[in-house]
Order: C-alpha cells, then structure tokens, then sequence
C-alpha cells in the first residue's frame, strides 16, 4: 500500500551519501524537521539526470531558505549514487539515499516494475514532503511524466 498523508515514514536502514557513504535510519532522517523527499527511477537515467535532480540542485537554496531538508531517493546502490552525486555537482546537504536493495521503496509502497525496460525494480517518481516524520504531501507522477514531483511544482504546492 502506498504511503499517504497523515502516515509516519516507514523506519529501514539506508545509505546516505553526503560527500562520503554512511548508514542510517530514515526514521530519525526524517524526525525533527521538514524534509522534500524526491524519488526517481535511477542515477544517470536521461529525465533524472537531465531534469529532475538538476531542478532540485537549481532551487536548493530555496527549500534552505524555508528550513526544508532535500532527500533524493533511488534503487540504486550507493557507489552509483556518490558517482551521479559528483558528476551531478549535487551541493553539500542535498542527501542522496541509496536504496540498494528497494526496502525504503517497497516500504513506502512506491516500487516501480522496470523490468520490461531491462531495470528491474526501481522507485517511482515522487515528491513528498514530510515533517517530523509525518507525511504532509505526496505527489505521483503519472508514468514519463515530470510535473508534479518538480522542484517548481513542490515550492509553488508547499507555499511558506
């Protein structure tokens, strides 16, 4: 079932890359503050690569402005994941969360069936905004699609 307003974050293990890989719970990623938790299908996929991370890095000023942490989530694992981060120029404190195995995907129910494209299982394009744990605001989007989950799209929705 997917996660929807109102729901806690689901508690796994991740990675989190910051510069350097390190483990951590996402219950206590998320607990104590807003956090923009943006999902994709994978690291150097065209519109992720191209569109949606880039968006986040262009307006990551913004979300700090607003007191909002930025999250990017992927099946991925996390040597890809601080490779895109380099080659991306993401700035220090925009996570990037390494789902390797999809747990933190599966428990938020918003896995993605890649496989006819050779990808296997991956995270569907999302935004979701939480705070302190609790989701406020999730936004699917809609297969080849990236709208609602934009950079744009959450400031303009979140509003403050």
């Amino acid at each position: 079932m997917t996660i929807q307003p109102g729901n806690t974050i689901p508690d796994t293990t991740i990675q989190v890359i910051d510069g350097e890989i390190r483990p951590d719970h996402t219950g206590e990623l998320f607990a104590g503050r807003k956090v923009l938790l943006f999902g994709l299908p994978g690291a150097f996929t065209p519109t992720c690569s191209n569109k949606h991370l880039p968006g986040y890095i262009s307006h990551y000023a913004e979300f700090q402005q607003r007191d909002i942490s930025v999250m990017c989530l992927a099946v991925n694992d996390a040597y890809v994941m601080q490779a895109w981060a380099a080659a991306q120029q993401v700035p220090a404190g925009l996570l990037m969360l390494a789902d390797g195995n999809a747990s933190f995907t599966r428990a938020l129910g918003l896995e993605l069936d890649g496989t006819a494209f050779g990808m296997g299982l991956r995270t569907r394009r999302f935004a979701l905004y939480a705070v302190d744990g609790v989701v406020r605001l999730l936004q699917v989007e809609a297969p080849g699609e990236l709208r609602v989950s934009s950079a744009e799209a959450m400031l303009a929705t979140i509003g403050h």
